[in-house]
């Protein structure tokens, strides 16, 4: 379970009370930091590191290191980078900053993550994620790496074995060895595989968080397009500090209340069919794992925390009046905003600066697209043979979306 939300809503208070929650009702859970920024410990009152560490009974927690994830995943290619950043002159400390890649220690972050849920250690794991522009480059840099994964194998054995060699007798510069290459290829073709097929598993679900503020409900709306259009799944919207009825009566707080409710009426539209959860704003800060026990009962109920509170739709295939077609969720998006394309076996959405490569299967190779059209929060692609005039069906084929 992943939470994530914009900075200062309240997602480590409430990945917290998630987690010992799960564990007073059993479930061997571990609790996790994936924000660069920890603050995971002072809601808990303990100080966390990179290791497990047992806060209750069947809870444990734990603050990702990414430079330490880093140099596990990837010592090698960093080592390399450093290396040569050093050849051309730059001093040891700025070249190790240089050698950390953009999106690197977040990567590194959600390789930890997945580490722990192959363990088989614990039944649940709830991860505290950093704010939702973070979360998104988190969660969506292993569909980015696809491409990469279909060629890269190939290119890096032909570098490391004829390119590299003849590059040494003739370059004074250090080059990669083998060893690198290999490095490079097991993090893209075997974690980053892995890591994929986690976070898309019907096991993993996000969660946003939201206060009754207009910036925190527009960016998580945001947020839940563009899971939606990577295929990562989402059960529960928690609204968090509400005020309690008792403040309608009470004259300053009367019109904050009136508008708390109708901000609660739009996230309960905007996000259907998810289930909005109600977080009351609490007296004081919720720290402790007596306060964390109470907000989380106050938070579900009678819900268990680790079950399934709503299912969204996802991507599906199916067969249309004249072929098939294409289902992709896309909630609280407009036909201006998306660009649809299939090209070399694929279908590409654009929404905004974001884009997604969808593979198709063969029986789409001789059709092209026929329409795009958005249907109640739906982006569907119909596609038939020899439309939109018998084109080649392996050329690039682009339309913008349509209102249906």
């Amino acid at each position: 379970m992943l939470y994530s939300g914009k900075g200062g809503v309240g997602k480590t208070t409430t990945a917290a009370a998630t987690a010992l929650r799960a564990a007073e009702l059993g479930r061997r859970t571990l609790v996790i930091s994936a924000d660069l920024a920890h603050s995971l410990g002072d809601v808990f009152g303990r100080e966390l590191g990179p290791e497990p560490c047992e806060l209750f009974p069947k809870l444990d927690a734990v603050e990702i290191d990414a430079r330490v994830e880093m140099a596990r995943h990837w010592g090698g290619i960093r080592e390399y980078l450093v290396e040569l950043f050093r050849y051309q002159g730059i001093e040891e400390v700025l070249a190790e900053e240089l050698a950390l890649l953009p999106g690197a220690e977040e990567l590194a972050s959600l390789l930890a993550v997945e580490a722990f849920g192959r363990s088989g250690d614990y039944d649940f794991a709830v991860v505290d994620c950093a704010p939702t522009g973070s979360t998104l480059r988190l969660v969506t840099l292993p569909d980015l790496l696809g491409s990469a994964l279909r060629m890269l194998p190939n290119l890096l054995r032909m570098l490391s074995t004829l390119v590299t060699p003849v590059a040494r007798r003739v370059l004074d510069m250090p080059l990669p060895d083998s060893a690198v290459f290999r490095d490079v290829q097991h993090l893209l073709n075997q974690r980053a595989r892995a890591l994929r097929k986690r976070l898309s598993s019907q096991r993993t679900s996000v969660r946003l968080v939201v206060t009754p503020e207009r910036m925190a409900i527009d960016e998580a709306q945001r947020a839940f397009t563009e899971l939606s259009l990577f295929e990562l799944t989402c059960d529960a919207v928690v609204m968090n500090r509400l005020l309690p009825e008792a403040a309608a009566g009470e004259e300053f707080f009367r019109d904050w209340y009136r508008l708390q409710r109708e901000r609660r009426r739009e996230v309960a539209r905007c996000f259907a069919p998810l289930e909005v959860l109600d977080a009351p704003l609490q007296e004081d800060e919720v720290v402790g794992l007596e306060a964390l026990s109470a907000h989380a009962r106050q938070l579900f109920g009678e819900a268990e925390p680790d079950a399934v509170l709503s299912k969204a739709p996802r991507l599906r295939f199916d067969r249309g009046r004249r072929g098939y077609r294409v289902h992709v969720p896309l909630p609280g998006v407009s036909a201006d905003e998306i660009e649809v394309t299939a090209v070399d076996g694929e279908l590409v959405i654009r929404v905004g600066a974001r884009r997604r490569a969808i593979k198709l299967p063969p029986r789409f190779a001789s059709l092209r697209i026929e329409s795009a059209r958005l249907d109640a929060g739906k982006l569907v692609v119909s596609f038939a043979r020899g439309s939109r005039d018998g084109g080649d069906a392996g050329d690039a084929d682009t339309i913008p979306g349509q209102e249906s």
